[in-house]
């Protein structure tokens, strides 16, 4: 049994690969089977499913843990 990475909308991510803008770091804005992300970089807005995101997704910072640093 496959554990599940557990997000949450507002959350930070950094995925493996770069965006073709080179930004590596994304917002999550939706989660469920399929999780919706910003590029903090471009503002471009894509949908990974699940499998895909967890695959590709190397840091996950909590929103709380971006308001506690600010």
């Amino acid at each position: 049994m496959q554990r599940v990475l557990s997000v949450a909308a507002g959350d930070r991510v950094t995925l493996r690969k770069p965006h073709p803008c080179g930004g590596f770091d994304w917002t999550v804005t939706r989660t469920g089977a399929d999780i919706g992300l910003i590029c903090l970089s471009c503002g471009r807005r894509v949908m990974l499913d699940r499998e895909e995101f967890e695959r590709r997704v190397r840091c996950v910072t909590p929103a709380s843990a971006e308001e506690e640093a600010r």
